[in-house]
């Protein structure tokens, strides 16, 4: 018998309606592939997923059972969004410690680029080169390989690798099966270690970047083309300046009044992912984002940054009542 069976099974109908209905999103096919692929794991390639320390979560839970609703006062949508997670950020899998994980990236607000992933606990920005589910999977499960070439001396590694070779025999039947490379190698060969520019997106301090075109008061670069420590360097030092900060809110404000909403959208971003716990912060962060998303008609992210905003200091980010 293959697969982990759930108890309650859900329509892909059902749950694109679901999303599309609360988040305004139009999931991709891959999170269905990815959905599909989970389920029919044989018990040892399940266990793998263990041996990676990767675990299905946040909308990956309605997809057992889409009906599922938040607890009475919550919004459905701040379900597995972790403290720093951009508007953009939809959590399907936890992938390790310090935090890890991985969501869906719906920069333009309603379809999807790909997947995005970080450490919410560590330092470090967000990692946007994986294009799917399993494309991020088949990376995690090659870089433990690696680590496993590297300690030769783990009693428990042979078992682990014959599970990890099982499980990547069952991903690549469904994708990545044009990539013979294994652990360093295909480290080497996909995880890009200078990211290209990206003329269509503009440099944000969370690594990410931010999908709009126009001016910014910084004359920000394009996405990958800046010094990432001199602009955070930079960024920390204006969040700190009381009187420099608010003339760049007022600045921002005006060129989004204007028609530009550009700097309202990547400073918006950058005090997000800077909020550190401060309600000051995160109030200026949803004040912009929210200005800048509906100037960009992405009504969605305008949507789902102020239901963030009102809960982001749940305790947990598991917010649906189970039946």
């Amino acid at each position: 018998m293959r697969g982990k069976k759930t108890e309650r099974s859900t329509s892909r109908a059902h749950i694109e309606e679901r999303f599309l209905r609360d988040w305004g999103f139009e999931l991709p096919d891959s999170i269905f592939r990815f959905s599909t692929f989970l389920g029919s794991l044989a018990p040892v390639e399940y266990q793998a997923l263990g041996d990676l320390d990767v675990s299905p979560t946040g909308i990956m839970d309605l997809f057992a059972d889409a009906s599922l609703q938040p607890c009475q006062g919550i919004d459905v949508r701040v379900h597995g969004r972790y403290y720093r997670d951009p508007p953009e950020f939809l959590t399907f899998m936890h992938a390790g410690s310090d935090g890890l994980h991985h969501g869906l990236w719906f920069d333009d607000g309603r379809t999807c680029r790909g997947v995005a992933s970080y450490y919410n606990n560590d330092g470090g920005g967000i990692d946007t080169t994986s294009g799917t589910p399993l494309e991020a999977l088949r990376a995690i499960l090659e870089r433990c390989w690696r680590d496993l070439d590297d300690d030769v001396q783990d009693e428990e590694s042979p078992a682990r690798r014959s599970r990890l070779g099982l499980l990547r025999d069952a991903l690549t039947v469904v994708e990545t099966g044009d990539r013979p490379e294994v652990g360093i190698a295909y480290s080497a060969a996909y995880d890009a270690i200078i990211p290209p520019v990206d003329p269509d997106r503009i440099t944000t301090l969370d690594g990410a970047g931010a999908l709009v075109a126009g001016e910014t008061a910084l004359d920000r670069p394009a996405h990958h083309q800046a010094d990432a420590y001199k602009f955070a360097t930079y960024m920390y030092d204006l969040f700190e300046d009381t009187a420099a900060l608010q003339a760049s809110l007022q600045e921002a404000r005006r060129r989004c009044s204007a028609g530009d909403p550009a700097e309202a959208l990547v400073l918006g971003r950058d005090l997000h992912w800077a909020s550190g716990g401060d309600p000051a912060r995160e109030t200026l962060a949803n004040e912009l984002l929210v200005m800048a998303y509906r100037a960009l008609n992405r009504p969605s992210l305008a949507e789902i940054a102020g239901a963030h905003h009102r809960h982001r200091s749940l305790p947990r980010v598991n917010v649906l009542e189970t039946t």
